[in-house]
C-alpha cells in the first residue's frame, strides 16, 4: 500500500500573509460601513426634517397639509441680508399665479407689495389700497385672501411679529393713529383667527409720520405707498433664541 501524503503546511510567509490579507480586508469593511452610516444619516436627517415639518404643516381639523413652498419661503427669511436679492422669490412662493383670484392680476400685487430688509427680520410690506376699501379699516375679500396666505409660511416659525400700521397726509381723517391701528389690527386679528397664536404678535400704529423713502432716502409724502400695513417677522434670531 502506498503511503498517505501528508498535508502540506503552509510555510511561515504564507500565513503572515493570510492574517495580513485578513486585516486588510476588515479595514475596508469598516470602511465602507462608515460610508454607508454617513449616507444613512443623511437621508435620517432630511426624512425627519421633512416629517417634522410637515406634522406642523397640519390643520387644526386635519384639512391637510400646505405646500413645501412656504417652507422655502421661511428659509429665505431667515437671511435678511439676502432678501434685496431674493424679494421677487418669495413673492412668487407666497403667490403663486395659480392661487390669485382672478380680479387680481400679478402686476398689481407686486405694485401694492414689497418685501423689505430690516435689522431684526424681514417685512412684507402692503399698500392700504390692495387690503382695505379706499379710507377704510376693514380687510376686504383681497386682503383676507392676501393675509390669510401668509398664514402657512408663519406656522413654519416661532419668530415674533410686528404689525404696523401707517397713513399717508392725503387721507381725510380725524385721527391719523387711530386710523393706523385699526388697520393694522384687522391684519393682527385675522392672522390669530386663522390660527397664528396671538402671543407672537405686537402692534404699531405710526400714523403719517413715517413716510416712504426713495433711493436717496429723502421721504416721499405724496406716495400712495405711504398708506400701509407692514407685518415684521423678526427671523434674525436673537441670542439664546426667541422668548
Amino acid at each position: 500500500m502506498g503511503k498517505k501524503k501528508k498535508k502540506e503546511t503552509c510555510p511561515p510567509l504564507a500565513l503572515w500573509l493570510v492574517t495580513f490579507s485578513d486585516l486588510m480586508t476588515l479595514l475596508l469593511t469598516f470602511f465602507v460601513l462608515l460610508l454607508t452610516m454617513a449616507s444613512m444619516d443623511n437621508a435620517i436627517l432630511t426624512t425627519v426634517t421633512l416629517t417634522t415639518a410637515d406634522l406642523g404643516l397640519l390643520d387644526k381639523r386635519g384639512s391637510g397639509r400646505v405646500n413645501v413652498k412656504d417652507r422655502m419661503v421661511v428659509e429665505l427669511m431667515e437671511k435678511p441680508w439676502e432678501v434685496l436679492d431674493k424679494a421677487d422669490r418669495i413673492k412668487d412662493l407666497l403667490f403663486p399665479d395659480d392661487t390669485l383670484p382672478d380680479e387680481m392680476d400679478k402686476s398689481t400685487l407686486y405694485e401694492n407689495l414689497d418685501v423689505l430688509a430690516r435689522q431684526n427680520g424681514v417685512a412684507l410690506v402692503f399698500t392700504s389700497d390692495i387690503l382695505f376699501e379706499p379710507g377704510g379699516s376693514r380687510l376686504s375679500d383681497n386682503g383676507r385672501f392676501l393675509i390669510g396666505r401668509l398664514v402657512p409660511m408663519m406656522t413654519q416659525t416661532e419668530a415674533p411679529i410686528n404689525v404696523a400700521g401707517h397713513t399717508a397726509r392725503a387721507e381725510v381723517v380725524e385721527d391719523m393713529y387711530e386710523l393706523s391701528g385699526d388697520r393694522a389690527l384687522a391684519v393682527l386679528s385675522y392672522l390669530v383667527e386663522l390660527g397664528v397664536p396671538n402671543k407672537r404678535f405686537t402692534l404699531s400704529a405710526y400714523g403719517d409720520h413715517f413716510p416712504v423713502v426713495d433711493e436717496l432716502g429723502r421721504p416721499v409724502e405724496d406716495s400712495p405707498k405711504n398708506r400701509r400695513v407692514e407685518i415684521l417677522l423678526k427671523t434674525a434670531r436673537p441670542i439664546g433664541g426667541y422668548q
